[in-house]
């Protein structure tokens, strides 16, 4: 019998191609398929699990990356690997943080899922070697700062400027300073403007 795995992803058609790739190999064993990543977390908390993919962004009680948390409180031997085919710029920071062994992003597959799964099971971490690029206006997301990205997704939540300043430690002029930047960059007109086309491309969720 192959590693015992388990699939949590909402889109149908994504979710079965991932079980015939794992039922094609002889190295995996598919355990159980859910729609939900509270299903998956569930399944672990009473069944051994020694590999789960789970997309991010799944309807229910929890996205992929809170199950992940949890299956690995709860199971810390059993593998994960995060996919999505989200930009989001935190998620693969969140993944790392959680101790998600490997993250997959579906639109730059740099490699095939089953050679990530395989690697994976043997003790390897494997992440994208880039991030994926998305033009924001004039802009590509990769030209943005650190910094530049810690406004924007202050900006996504209506943040003044006052507000972004205090959450990020810094002073309100250098607030204004980062937007006219990003403003510059993307050729947008506003800061409401940016802030919806960002969160309009999965940039910032």
């Amino acid at each position: 019998m192959g590693w015992k795995t388990v699939i949590a992803e909402d889109f149908k058609m994504i979710r079965q191609i991932f079980e015939s790739v794992v039922t094609e190999s002889d190295q995996f064993e598919l355990a159980a398929s859910f729609p939900t990543a509270w299903q998956a977390k569930e399944y672990c908390e009473d069944n051994p699990v020694d590999l789960v993919l789970m997309d991010v962004l799944i309807p229910g009680s929890m996205n992929g990356l809170e199950a992940a948390r949890e299956i690995k409180r709860i199971s810390p031997d059993t593998k994960i690997i995060i996919v999505t085919s989200m930009p989001e710029l935190s998620f693969e920071k969140q993944a790392r943080e959680i101790g998600v062994e490997s993250f997959w992003q579906k639109e730059i597959q740099e490699q095939t899922i089953q050679d990530i799964m395989i690697r994976t099971m043997n003790g390897e971490s494997v992440y994208p070697s880039s991030r994926q690029q998305i033009s924001v206006g004039e802009a590509l997301s990769t030209e943005f700062t650190d910094r530049e990205i810690d406004i924007l997704r202050e900006l996504v939540t209506g943040a003044s400027n006052a507000e972004i300043a205090e959450h990020l430690g810094i002073k309100e002029p250098t607030v204004k300073m980062h937007i006219k930047n990003l403003l510059q960059k993307t050729g947008y007109k506003s800061r409401l403007e940016l802030a919806v086309k960002v969160r309009h491309l999965g940039l910032i969720i």
